[in-house]
């Protein structure tokens, strides 16, 4: 397996690298032009960039409305603006996998097994006709699940530091996913790529 090695000055204790050959990627269809690809261990040292991001990252706390309560939504999050060299090559390999640009660039930290992310398809994408989202697994393993929208059987993976997921298609818009809450897990970042994305009108 070709790899990518990335030395950083703040990683020196240990190499970060990527597969560029994706040769552990496995696609399971999901329906009708519906998609998801899973590639174990695409990234490798992923704790050291899991730190850093946990320590440099803008994060921030929301809060959402539900029925008529404002309750806080069980993670952290930050938009990326300045990108370490590493996540520049981790979007470059990406970009080229998948023939897109990925220029938006977020992440979502799981403190523990009471953060989590409820049933749902990406606010924009989900109304696409198409659309690709890719994720990487930073940190501790958490269960990842997907089902048609609006319910129904649902496929679950559990991923862990390193692991890359990419939904494509129509999965958006004709599936939900989810990261459900769970008695006790480790800390986990969500490091999250999506093209730029213009609202149908």
């Amino acid at each position: 397996m070709k790899c990518s090695t990335l030395q950083l000055g703040l990683f020196a204790r240990e190499p970060l690298a990527i597969d560029e050959t994706f040769a552990r990627a496995e696609r399971v269809e999901l329906g009708p032009n519906a998609w998801v690809e899973i590639v174990r261990g695409w990234v490798r040292g992923d704790r050291e960039l899991f730190d850093h991001l946990v320590a440099t990252a803008p994060w921030r706390d929301e809060e959402r409305v539900m029925y008529d309560h404002v309750v806080a939504v069980p993670r952290r999050i930050a938009v990326l603006d300045r990108l370490h060299s590493t996540i520049i090559r981790v979007r470059e390999s990406l970009d080229a996998r998948y023939a897109t640009s990925f220029e938006r660039i977020s992440v979502a930290h799981y403190r523990d097994g009471r953060d989590s992310v409820a049933w749902h398809g990406d606010y924009v994408a989900r109304k696409l006709d198409t659309a690709l989202v890719a994720t990487v697994s930073l940190g501790s393993p958490r269960r990842f699940l997907i089902r048609p929208k609006g319910g129904g059987p649902s496929r679950a993976w559990t991923l862990s530091g390193g692991d890359l997921v990419v939904m494509g298609g129509t999965s958006q818009r004709t599936h939900e996913h989810s990261v459900p809450k769970v008695a006790s897990a480790g800390p986990r970042v969500a490091l999250m790529f999506r093209p730029v994305w213009h609202e149908p009108t």
